[in-house]
């Protein structure tokens, strides 16, 4: 009897202790809207993955992709609010909530890549401490890719072609003016609803990056896309000040760690996966892929500038366009 008690007491002991070590874990969620195959949905799987082994398993991300836990208004809001602790967001959705952060959306503001990555890395990282206060942190920017034009109407070669057209853009300042430059008329709405915008004819065209033509199939919808580049997109990587301040020093120097590591792994992926998702969709035979000359939409879009120069910070403009050398 002396033996089992001893027994039990033992398997009480080791209970408790598994209780507490699994009580002391920590799980945070992290949602964002695109498909498990894009570039920058795994960039969060592998932060995850980094997480884990940098915490030997105290930490945990879990990964919610496809919106599901809500569009990316609602995922930011989620961040101050604290029902959710981490997101990557457009940086076109997050200047609703901090207005210079859309400086990253302006048209052809970078020369290439390198020149954006630089620029994220030091004015970026500057424009999102303000975002502190309202209770969201940035860890640093991912890459969503070089955004495009789609439609159903007409081949989109010029400025031109792109009159009358009703184009779908996301609740952005920047973008709305951008896509009026061109001609255009633009329909904010929600990233869920937009294939079934296209499909049902609500709108004629959309912008994005090649990864969302592709893995959102909206190449199915749509008839031409035009090479534009008129804009590039960042994602960055985001934390609720709530989630955060519930870290240790320790836990947070973790996170940010694997953050930097996720990101630098994340961008060359972005860039050798952008190639490959357009010959996947001139492979479906589906849409018209047109090569476009793209001064003539610079020229278009310069007025944008002008618009917008004071909200996003003609300092700052000056500022990245320095970078370029």
């Amino acid at each position: 009897m002396q033996k089992r008690s001893k027994y039990l007491s033992a398997f009480l002991v080791t209970l408790f202790s598994s209780s507490l070590a699994f009580a002391s874990g920590i799980v945070l969620k992290l949602g964002h809207i695109a498909e498990k195959t894009n570039p920058y949905a795994m960039g969060a799987d592998h932060f995850a993955e980094l997480v884990k082994k940098k915490s030997n398993g105290e930490i945990e991300i879990k990964v919610f992709p496809s919106s599901q836990l809500g569009a990316q208004k609602e995922l930011i809001e989620g961040l101050i609010y604290g029902t959710v602790d981490m997101t990557l967001t457009g940086t076109a959705e997050l200047g609703t909530f901090q207005p210079q952060m859309a400086i990253f959306d302006m048209p052809f503001l970078f020369k290439d890549r390198a020149h954006a990555y630089k620029a994220l890395d030091t004015v970026g990282m500057e424009l999102g401490k303000p975002l502190e206060a309202k209770g969201i942190k940035l860890l640093g920017y991912m890459e969503n890719g070089i955004r495009h034009v789609t439609n159903n109407v007409r081949p989109v070669k010029s400025p031109a072609d792109m009159k009358g057209l009703k184009v779908r853009v996301m609740n952005n300042k920047v973008y709305v003016e951008m896509v009026k430059a061109l001609g255009a008329s633009p329909t904010p709405m929600a990233f869920s609803e937009l294939y079934s915008a296209l499909q049902q004819g609500t709108v004629d065209g959309q912008e994005n990056p090649s990864a969302h033509i592709f893995t959102k199939r909206f190449y199915e919808v749509q008839k031409y896309a035009s090479l534009t580049g008129h804009a590039y997109a960042p994602e960055p990587v985001l934390i609720s000040m709530m989630a955060w301040k519930k870290l240790t020093p320790a836990q947070q120097e973790i996170i940010q760690s694997a953050a930097n590591e996720a990101i630098a792994w994340q961008r060359q992926l972005s860039e050798k996966e952008d190639q490959a998702f357009w010959e996947k969709i001139k492979a479906t035979g589906k849409i018209e892929v047109i090569d476009v000359d793209r001064k003539p939409f610079m020229e278009a879009t310069q007025s944008v500038y002008k618009q917008l120069a004071k909200t996003v910070g003609q300092s700052n403009i000056d500022k990245i366009k320095a970078l370029e050398k």
